[in-house]
């Protein structure tokens, strides 16, 4: 059964950096895009960004172009997210993705789903 972990997820004053961490399991990781999209209370889940299979190509939403820095590492299972620069309005649950071949900015189609870490930001 394929698995996503998510890690590094905390409360952080404003302006703040934290590094997120996505670890995978029974995965043919480079075949796959992988991608972060969060989660805010009473809100839709949204694209943040995401990387394809052999890391040359990423991909952002205009809210966080700029401050978040998405990478992975093939070798070891494991996708980033660097978050700086951090704003209050980023709080939500950050959820990794896994999607085969390509990526896209619809939730609805991504194949697999970590069970999300929260990033709480104070102002």
């Amino acid at each position: 059964q394929v698995q996503l972990v998510e890690s590094g997820g905390g409360l952080v004053q404003a302006g703040g950096s934290l590094r997120l961490s996505c670890t995978t399991s029974r995965l043919t990781f480079i075949s796959y895009a992988m991608g972060w999209f969060r989660q805010a209370p009473g809100k839709e889940r949204e694209f943040v960004a995401a990387i394809n299979g052999n890391g040359g190509n990423t991909y952002y939403a205009d809210s966080v172009k700029g401050r978040f820095a998405i990478s992975r590492n093939n070798a070891k299972n494991t996708v980033y997210l660097q978050i700086n620069a951090l704003k209050p309005e980023d709080t939500a649950v950050y959820y990794c993705a896994a999607r085969q071949l390509y990526y896209s900015r619809s939730s609805s189609s991504w194949n697999y789903w970590g069970q999300g870490t929260q990033v709480t930001v104070s102002s």
